[in-house]
Protein backbone atom coordinates (compact mmCIF):
# COMPACT_ATOMS: atom_id res chain seq x y z
CA UNK A 1 0.00 0.00 0.00
CA UNK A 2 1.42 3.27 -1.06
CA UNK A 3 1.70 6.50 1.40
CA UNK A 4 -0.67 8.24 0.01
CA UNK A 5 -3.47 5.29 0.48
CA UNK A 6 -2.23 4.41 4.13
CA UNK A 7 -2.95 7.91 4.99
CA UNK A 8 -6.35 8.05 2.79
CA UNK A 9 -7.70 4.62 4.46
CA UNK A 10 -6.72 6.35 7.94
CA UNK A 11 -8.76 9.40 7.22
CA UNK A 12 -11.77 7.45 6.00
CA UNK A 13 -11.75 5.22 8.51
CA UNK A 14 -11.47 8.05 11.32
CA UNK A 15 -13.79 9.88 9.60
CA UNK A 16 -16.55 6.43 9.47
CA UNK A 17 -16.40 5.94 13.47
CA UNK A 18 -16.75 9.89 14.42
CA UNK A 19 -20.20 10.18 12.22
CA UNK A 20 -21.66 6.48 12.79
CA UNK A 21 -20.81 7.49 16.36
CA UNK A 22 -22.06 11.12 16.53
CA UNK A 23 -25.48 10.29 15.41
CA UNK A 24 -25.99 7.30 17.16
CA UNK A 25 -24.45 8.55 20.84
CA UNK A 26 -26.20 11.88 21.11
CA UNK A 27 -29.77 11.35 20.91
CA UNK A 28 -29.44 9.28 23.66
CA UNK A 29 -29.61 10.31 27.71
CA UNK A 30 -26.84 9.56 30.12
CA UNK A 31 -27.70 7.59 33.37
CA UNK A 32 -26.94 3.65 34.27
CA UNK A 33 -30.00 1.61 32.52
CA UNK A 34 -31.80 0.28 36.24
CA UNK A 35 -32.62 -3.15 35.44
CA UNK A 36 -34.51 -4.14 38.66
CA UNK A 37 -34.68 -2.55 42.46
CA UNK A 38 -36.75 -3.53 44.98
CA UNK A 39 -37.72 -0.48 47.23
CA UNK A 40 -38.32 -2.15 50.35
CA UNK A 41 -35.45 -4.06 50.34
CA UNK A 42 -32.72 -1.74 48.59
CA UNK A 43 -31.26 -4.23 46.45
CA UNK A 44 -31.26 -3.06 42.62
CA UNK A 45 -29.37 -4.07 39.65
CA UNK A 46 -28.07 -1.33 37.05
CA UNK A 47 -26.20 -1.57 33.26
CA UNK A 48 -23.90 0.60 32.52
CA UNK A 49 -22.68 1.06 28.84
CA UNK A 50 -19.54 2.96 27.80
CA UNK A 51 -18.74 3.53 23.62
CA UNK A 52 -15.63 5.04 22.81
CA UNK A 53 -13.66 5.53 19.25
CA UNK A 54 -10.57 6.49 19.22
CA UNK A 55 -7.84 7.76 16.79
CA UNK A 56 -4.23 8.16 17.14
CA UNK A 57 -2.17 10.27 14.00
CA UNK A 58 1.24 9.96 14.20
CA UNK A 59 4.14 11.55 12.29
CA UNK A 60 7.56 9.51 13.56
CA UNK A 61 10.98 10.54 13.48
CA UNK A 62 12.98 10.16 10.62
CA UNK A 63 14.46 6.54 10.67
CA UNK A 64 13.36 3.69 8.46
CA UNK A 65 15.14 1.60 10.87
CA UNK A 66 12.66 1.76 13.73
CA UNK A 67 10.17 3.59 11.87
CA UNK A 68 9.73 2.06 8.29
CA UNK A 69 6.89 4.39 7.90
CA UNK A 70 6.76 8.10 9.21
CA UNK A 71 2.74 8.84 8.88
CA UNK A 72 0.67 6.13 10.51
CA UNK A 73 -2.92 6.15 11.69
CA UNK A 74 -4.66 3.89 14.42
CA UNK A 75 -8.40 3.56 15.36
CA UNK A 76 -9.94 1.80 18.34
CA UNK A 77 -12.80 1.13 19.28
CA UNK A 78 -14.30 -0.08 22.64
CA UNK A 79 -17.49 -1.21 23.61
CA UNK A 80 -17.68 -2.06 27.92
CA UNK A 81 -21.04 -3.09 29.62
CA UNK A 82 -20.92 -3.32 33.45
CA UNK A 83 -23.49 -5.09 35.26
CA UNK A 84 -23.84 -3.52 38.86
CA UNK A 85 -25.61 -5.34 41.50
CA UNK A 86 -26.58 -4.42 45.18
CA UNK A 87 -27.91 -7.06 46.95
CA UNK A 88 -27.82 -5.26 50.88
CA UNK A 89 -25.93 -3.05 52.32
CA UNK A 90 -23.51 -5.92 53.56
CA UNK A 91 -22.93 -6.57 49.54
CA UNK A 92 -22.64 -6.20 46.25
CA UNK A 93 -21.29 -7.66 43.19
CA UNK A 94 -20.10 -6.39 39.73
CA UNK A 95 -19.14 -7.58 36.52
CA UNK A 96 -17.76 -6.08 33.30
CA UNK A 97 -17.13 -7.57 29.45
CA UNK A 98 -15.61 -5.63 26.88
CA UNK A 99 -15.29 -5.74 23.30
CA UNK A 100 -12.47 -3.77 21.59
CA UNK A 101 -11.24 -3.55 17.96
CA UNK A 102 -8.40 -1.99 16.49
CA UNK A 103 -6.99 -0.94 13.00
CA UNK A 104 -3.32 0.41 12.26
CA UNK A 105 -2.07 1.72 9.05
CA UNK A 106 1.02 0.06 9.07
CA UNK A 107 3.29 -1.55 11.89
CA UNK A 108 4.02 0.94 14.44
CA UNK A 109 7.43 1.51 15.34
CA UNK A 110 9.49 2.00 19.05
CA UNK A 111 7.79 4.10 20.93
CA UNK A 112 8.19 5.34 24.66
CA UNK A 113 5.38 5.36 26.54
CA UNK A 114 2.23 4.37 25.82
CA UNK A 115 -0.79 6.32 24.64
CA UNK A 116 -3.45 3.70 24.25
CA UNK A 117 -4.26 1.03 26.60
CA UNK A 118 -1.58 -1.62 26.44
CA UNK A 119 -2.29 -5.06 24.47
CA UNK A 120 0.10 -6.92 26.02
CA UNK A 121 -1.02 -10.17 28.60
CA UNK A 122 -2.44 -8.66 31.91
CA UNK A 123 -0.65 -10.03 34.58
CA UNK A 124 -1.89 -11.10 38.08
CA UNK A 125 -4.50 -12.95 36.55
CA UNK A 126 -5.35 -16.83 36.99
CA UNK A 127 -6.47 -17.25 33.22
CA UNK A 128 -6.79 -14.64 31.03
CA UNK A 129 -10.32 -14.64 29.83
CA UNK A 130 -9.58 -12.05 27.05
CA UNK A 131 -10.20 -13.88 23.42
CA UNK A 132 -9.47 -13.14 19.75
CA UNK A 133 -12.63 -13.09 17.96
CA UNK A 134 -10.66 -11.90 14.88
CA UNK A 135 -7.51 -10.80 13.80
CA UNK A 136 -6.27 -9.42 10.11
CA UNK A 137 -2.72 -8.29 9.33
CA UNK A 138 -3.16 -4.74 10.60
CA UNK A 139 -6.50 -5.79 12.59
CA UNK A 140 -7.53 -7.23 15.83
CA UNK A 141 -10.90 -7.72 17.40
CA UNK A 142 -11.26 -9.11 21.18
CA UNK A 143 -13.25 -9.52 24.05
CA UNK A 144 -12.60 -9.83 27.47
CA UNK A 145 -14.12 -9.93 31.08
CA UNK A 146 -12.14 -7.39 33.28
CA UNK A 147 -14.38 -7.74 36.09
CA UNK A 148 -15.85 -10.46 38.15
CA UNK A 149 -16.33 -9.19 41.83
CA UNK A 150 -18.05 -9.50 45.27
CA UNK A 151 -17.78 -6.81 47.68
CA UNK A 152 -18.42 -7.71 51.26
CA UNK A 153 -19.10 -4.95 53.89
CA UNK A 154 -18.97 -6.57 57.37
CA UNK A 155 -19.25 -3.92 60.64
CA UNK A 156 -15.50 -4.52 60.76
CA UNK A 157 -14.02 -3.51 57.48
CA UNK A 158 -14.59 -4.53 53.98
CA UNK A 159 -13.87 -7.90 52.31
CA UNK A 160 -13.29 -8.01 48.13
CA UNK A 161 -13.46 -11.19 46.22
CA UNK A 162 -12.66 -11.49 42.51
CA UNK A 163 -11.13 -9.61 39.27
CA UNK A 164 -11.07 -5.78 40.63
CA UNK A 165 -8.88 -2.90 39.92
CA UNK A 166 -6.51 -2.30 42.38
CA UNK A 167 -4.62 1.42 42.52
CA UNK A 168 -2.01 1.49 45.40
CA UNK A 169 0.24 5.04 45.95
CA UNK A 170 -0.50 8.75 46.23
CA UNK A 171 1.28 9.17 42.96
CA UNK A 172 -0.65 10.60 40.10
CA UNK A 173 1.61 10.34 36.85
CA UNK A 174 4.29 8.41 38.54
CA UNK A 175 4.05 5.57 41.19
CA UNK A 176 6.58 3.83 43.59
CA UNK A 177 4.05 1.20 45.05
CA UNK A 178 1.58 0.90 42.41
CA UNK A 179 2.24 -2.46 41.32
CA UNK A 180 -0.98 -3.65 39.68
CA UNK A 181 -1.22 -2.60 35.93
CA UNK A 182 -0.61 0.99 36.56
CA UNK A 183 -1.32 3.34 34.02
CA UNK A 184 1.68 4.83 31.52
CA UNK A 185 2.25 8.60 32.02
CA UNK A 186 1.38 9.28 28.83
CA UNK A 187 -1.68 7.09 28.75
CA UNK A 188 -4.74 9.33 28.20
CA UNK A 189 -7.59 7.76 28.66
CA UNK A 190 -7.22 5.96 32.54
CA UNK A 191 -10.75 5.06 32.94
CA UNK A 192 -10.40 1.66 33.27
CA UNK A 193 -7.46 0.02 34.98
CA UNK A 194 -6.84 -3.76 33.94
CA UNK A 195 -8.68 -5.92 36.35
CA UNK A 196 -6.36 -8.25 38.18
CA UNK A 197 -7.76 -11.47 40.50
CA UNK A 198 -7.19 -11.16 43.77
CA UNK A 199 -9.02 -11.26 47.35
CA UNK A 200 -8.46 -7.93 50.04
CA UNK A 201 -9.41 -8.04 53.21
CA UNK A 202 -9.33 -4.68 55.81
CA UNK A 203 -9.99 -4.78 59.14
CA UNK A 204 -10.76 -0.90 60.67
CA UNK A 205 -8.18 -1.21 63.59
CA UNK A 206 -9.70 2.05 64.86
CA UNK A 207 -11.45 5.32 63.26
CA UNK A 208 -8.34 6.66 62.00
CA UNK A 209 -5.99 3.11 61.02
CA UNK A 210 -6.65 -0.24 59.20
CA UNK A 211 -4.73 -3.15 58.36
CA UNK A 212 -5.15 -4.81 54.94
CA UNK A 213 -4.38 -8.50 53.61
CA UNK A 214 -4.04 -8.22 49.82
CA UNK A 215 -3.59 -11.44 47.60
CA UNK A 216 -3.17 -11.10 43.92
CA UNK A 217 -2.98 -14.54 41.80
CA UNK A 218 -1.00 -15.32 38.61
CA UNK A 219 -1.01 -18.37 36.84
CA UNK A 220 1.87 -19.76 39.58
CA UNK A 221 3.23 -18.61 42.61
CA UNK A 222 6.14 -16.62 41.17
CA UNK A 223 3.76 -14.46 38.68
CA UNK A 224 1.55 -13.82 42.08
CA UNK A 225 1.76 -11.68 45.14
CA UNK A 226 1.03 -11.49 48.86
CA UNK A 227 0.77 -8.27 50.72
CA UNK A 228 -0.03 -6.35 54.07
CA UNK A 229 -0.53 -2.83 53.82
CA UNK A 230 -1.02 -0.70 57.03
CA UNK A 231 -2.60 2.94 56.68
CA UNK A 232 -3.31 5.64 59.11
CA UNK A 233 -3.89 9.20 59.09
CA UNK A 234 -3.69 12.07 61.94
CA UNK A 235 -5.08 15.51 61.34
CA UNK A 236 -3.63 16.62 57.55
CA UNK A 237 -1.33 13.47 57.44
CA UNK A 238 -2.26 10.39 55.76
CA UNK A 239 0.44 7.73 55.44
CA UNK A 240 0.67 3.73 54.64
CA UNK A 241 3.20 1.08 55.46
CA UNK A 242 3.06 -1.62 52.61
CA UNK A 243 4.94 -4.86 52.78
CA UNK A 244 5.23 -8.39 51.23
CA UNK A 245 5.83 -10.18 47.82
CA UNK A 246 5.44 -8.95 44.66
CA UNK A 247 5.70 -12.28 41.86
CA UNK A 248 9.33 -12.83 42.92
CA UNK A 249 10.39 -9.86 44.62
CA UNK A 250 9.98 -9.03 48.05
CA UNK A 251 9.35 -5.72 48.76
CA UNK A 252 8.84 -2.84 51.45
CA UNK A 253 7.23 0.73 50.81
CA UNK A 254 5.77 3.38 51.91
CA UNK A 255 3.54 6.61 50.89
CA UNK A 256 2.36 9.88 52.99
CA UNK A 257 0.70 12.48 51.92
CA UNK A 258 -0.01 15.87 53.75
CA UNK A 259 -2.27 19.35 53.10
CA UNK A 260 0.33 21.94 54.07
CA UNK A 261 -1.94 25.40 53.80
CA UNK A 262 -3.84 25.31 50.44
CA UNK A 263 -1.28 23.02 48.73
CA UNK A 264 -1.31 19.27 48.67
CA UNK A 265 2.13 17.49 48.61
CA UNK A 266 2.75 13.40 48.31
CA UNK A 267 5.51 10.75 48.53
CA UNK A 268 6.48 7.51 47.89
CA UNK A 269 9.39 4.95 48.20
CA UNK A 270 9.90 1.55 47.63
CA UNK A 271 12.59 -0.78 48.14
CA UNK A 272 12.76 -4.26 45.76
CA UNK A 273 14.83 -7.28 46.40
CA UNK A 274 14.94 -9.03 43.20
CA UNK A 275 16.29 -12.64 41.97
CA UNK A 276 18.26 -11.22 39.67
CA UNK A 277 21.15 -8.70 39.33
CA UNK A 278 19.94 -5.06 37.84
CA UNK A 279 22.73 -4.48 35.03
CA UNK A 280 23.09 -1.07 35.75
CA UNK A 281 23.53 -1.77 39.72
CA UNK A 282 21.31 -1.21 42.53
CA UNK A 283 21.28 0.12 45.95
CA UNK A 284 24.28 0.35 48.22
CA UNK A 285 26.37 -1.85 46.20
CA UNK A 286 23.45 -4.13 46.42
CA UNK A 287 22.69 -5.22 42.47
CA UNK A 288 19.73 -6.79 43.69
CA UNK A 289 18.04 -3.97 45.56
CA UNK A 290 16.09 -1.27 43.61
CA UNK A 291 14.65 1.54 44.81
CA UNK A 292 11.44 3.47 42.96
CA UNK A 293 10.52 6.98 44.44
CA UNK A 294 7.88 9.96 43.99
CA UNK A 295 8.03 13.37 45.19
CA UNK A 296 4.88 15.86 43.88
CA UNK A 297 2.47 18.43 45.33
CA UNK A 298 -0.26 20.23 44.15
CA UNK A 299 -1.66 23.56 44.31
CA UNK A 300 -4.95 25.17 42.83
CA UNK A 301 -4.30 29.29 42.05
CA UNK A 302 -7.36 31.64 42.63
CA UNK A 303 -7.24 32.76 38.83
CA UNK A 304 -10.36 32.38 37.23
CA UNK A 305 -12.21 29.41 37.53
CA UNK A 306 -9.67 27.83 39.57
CA UNK A 307 -6.25 26.79 37.44
CA UNK A 308 -4.36 23.75 39.16
CA UNK A 309 -0.64 22.72 38.93
CA UNK A 310 0.45 19.83 39.53
CA UNK A 311 4.12 18.50 39.79
CA UNK A 312 5.71 15.11 40.64
CA UNK A 313 9.43 13.77 39.91
CA UNK A 314 10.22 10.11 39.77
CA UNK A 315 13.35 7.44 39.91
CA UNK A 316 12.72 4.11 38.92
CA UNK A 317 15.77 1.81 39.51
CA UNK A 318 13.79 -0.87 37.24
CA UNK A 319 15.25 1.91 34.56
CA UNK A 320 17.70 2.00 32.14
CA UNK A 321 20.54 3.93 33.23
CA UNK A 322 21.97 4.62 29.61
CA UNK A 323 18.92 5.24 27.08
CA UNK A 324 21.07 3.86 24.22
CA UNK A 325 21.08 0.65 25.67
CA UNK A 326 17.53 0.18 25.64
CA UNK A 327 16.70 -1.84 23.00
CA UNK A 328 19.36 -4.20 24.02
CA UNK A 329 17.86 -4.51 27.11
CA UNK A 330 14.00 -4.58 25.80
CA UNK A 331 15.39 -7.72 24.17
CA UNK A 332 16.28 -9.42 27.52
CA UNK A 333 13.13 -11.69 28.59
CA UNK A 334 13.17 -10.38 32.22
CA UNK A 335 13.04 -6.61 31.61
CA UNK A 336 10.58 -7.04 29.13
CA UNK A 337 8.30 -8.90 31.63
CA UNK A 338 9.05 -5.93 33.81
CA UNK A 339 8.17 -2.98 31.89
CA UNK A 340 5.43 -4.53 30.29
CA UNK A 341 4.18 -5.60 33.86
CA UNK A 342 4.44 -1.40 34.81
CA UNK A 343 7.68 -2.38 37.46
CA UNK A 344 8.84 0.93 35.36
CA UNK A 345 6.63 3.18 34.16
CA UNK A 346 9.79 4.94 32.35
CA UNK A 347 12.30 3.73 29.70
CA UNK A 348 14.97 5.38 31.81
CA UNK A 349 15.60 5.94 35.45
CA UNK A 350 14.52 9.79 36.06
CA UNK A 351 11.58 11.61 34.47
CA UNK A 352 10.22 14.94 35.47
CA UNK A 353 6.50 15.97 34.85
CA UNK A 354 4.29 19.47 35.29
CA UNK A 355 0.71 19.34 34.92
CA UNK A 356 -1.86 21.99 34.46
CA UNK A 357 -5.72 22.15 34.15
CA UNK A 358 -8.37 24.78 33.88
CA UNK A 359 -12.19 24.64 33.59
CA UNK A 360 -12.91 27.38 30.85
CA UNK A 361 -16.70 26.63 31.46
CA UNK A 362 -18.88 23.92 33.11
CA UNK A 363 -18.47 21.90 29.63
CA UNK A 364 -14.48 22.61 28.48
CA UNK A 365 -11.54 22.38 30.32
CA UNK A 366 -8.20 22.17 28.99
CA UNK A 367 -4.71 20.66 30.20
CA UNK A 368 -1.00 20.86 29.27
CA UNK A 369 1.63 18.12 30.44
CA UNK A 370 5.30 18.24 30.06
CA UNK A 371 7.34 15.67 30.62
CA UNK A 372 10.89 15.20 30.57
CA UNK A 373 14.16 13.44 31.57
CA UNK A 374 16.54 15.13 33.69
CA UNK A 375 19.21 12.99 32.10
CA UNK A 376 19.17 13.82 28.21
CA UNK A 377 17.08 16.87 28.35
CA UNK A 378 14.70 14.91 26.04
CA UNK A 379 10.86 15.38 26.86
CA UNK A 380 7.67 16.22 25.41
CA UNK A 381 5.05 18.67 25.75
CA UNK A 382 0.86 17.69 25.76
CA UNK A 383 -1.57 20.09 25.37
CA UNK A 384 -5.38 18.47 25.50
CA UNK A 385 -8.90 19.21 26.07
CA UNK A 386 -12.52 17.94 27.21
CA UNK A 387 -15.20 19.33 25.98
CA UNK A 388 -18.65 17.87 27.58
CA UNK A 389 -21.16 17.67 24.06
CA UNK A 390 -24.30 16.41 26.01
CA UNK A 391 -24.67 15.06 29.50
CA UNK A 392 -23.55 11.86 28.35
CA UNK A 393 -21.31 12.58 25.15
CA UNK A 394 -17.64 13.82 25.77
CA UNK A 395 -14.96 14.68 23.01
CA UNK A 396 -11.44 14.98 23.85
CA UNK A 397 -8.32 15.79 21.97
CA UNK A 398 -4.40 15.33 23.03
CA UNK A 399 -1.43 16.70 20.82
CA UNK A 400 2.14 15.17 21.74
CA UNK A 401 4.80 16.51 20.50
CA UNK A 402 8.13 15.52 21.72
CA UNK A 403 11.80 17.29 21.79
CA UNK A 404 15.66 15.84 21.89
CA UNK A 405 18.01 13.84 20.19
CA UNK A 406 15.90 12.00 17.38
CA UNK A 407 17.37 8.28 16.72
CA UNK A 408 19.76 7.47 13.86
CA UNK A 409 20.29 3.87 12.00
CA UNK A 410 18.17 2.21 14.51
CA UNK A 411 19.29 3.51 17.71
CA UNK A 412 17.98 5.82 20.33
CA UNK A 413 19.74 8.68 21.23
CA UNK A 414 17.56 10.24 23.99
CA UNK A 415 14.46 9.09 25.86
CA UNK A 416 11.46 10.58 24.61
CA UNK A 417 13.26 11.86 21.24
CA UNK A 418 12.42 8.88 19.46
CA UNK A 419 8.53 9.60 20.11
CA UNK A 420 6.31 10.49 17.32
CA UNK A 421 4.58 13.75 17.09
CA UNK A 422 1.15 12.42 17.54
CA UNK A 423 -2.68 13.88 17.46
CA UNK A 424 -5.29 11.62 19.91
CA UNK A 425 -8.96 12.38 19.23
CA UNK A 426 -11.60 9.99 21.38
CA UNK A 427 -15.28 10.40 21.23
CA UNK A 428 -17.11 8.78 24.54
CA UNK A 429 -20.92 7.84 25.72
CA UNK A 430 -22.05 6.59 28.60
CA UNK A 431 -25.67 5.60 28.70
Amino acid sequence: MTELAKRSTGVRCFVVFFFAFWFVAIPLTASALELWSDAASGEQVNLDIALKTSSLLSHAPDDPFLFPERETALELVRLRLGLRTKHDESINTEFAYEQRARWSSDVAGITVGGVLPSEAEASFRLAQLDWQLAEGERSSYRHEIDRALAALHPGWGEVTIGRQAIGLGRGVLFGAVDLFAPFSPTEVDREWRRGVDAIRAEYRVSDRSSLEVLAAFGESWDESAVLGRLRGYVGELDGEIIFGRRAEDEMVGGTLSAVIGEAEMHAELALFDTPEEQPDGGLFGNDRLVGKAVFGGSYTFDVGNGLTLLGECHYSGFGVKDIEDAQARLLEPVFQQRFLRGDTQILGRHALALRSTYPFTNVFSGGLLILMSPVDGSGLVSPSGVWDLTQNVTLSATIFIPWGEQPSTGRLKSEYGSSPASLFLQLSAYF
